[in-house]
């Protein structure tokens, strides 16, 4: 079953008015608010599947295809 954020991503992907960069960056918006998701649902007691691991799986595989780099690591901030 594909989900609705998995078309997005795709919709993006194949999105012929789009640069490469404004693709990567709309993808980043995703990956960024699945992540955030992903630790609002860890936080709560429900199970250990939260379901966003397959959601930014797929952005990370169109980020690749992309040829997008990894964002840099640094540290935490508040």
């Amino acid at each position: 079953m594909v989900t609705f954020r998995e078309m997005k991503v795709q919709e993006i992907v194949e999105d012929e008015t789009l640069t490469t960069e404004e693709k990567i960056a709309r993808l980043r918006e995703i990956e960024s608010e699945a992540r955030g998701l992903q630790r609002a649902a860890s936080e709560s007691p429900m199970g250990d599947d939260d379901g966003w691991q397959d959601e930014l799986r797929q952005v990370r595989i169109a980020l690749d295809k992309l040829g997008a780099k990894e964002p840099r690591k640094g540290a935490a901030s508040l």
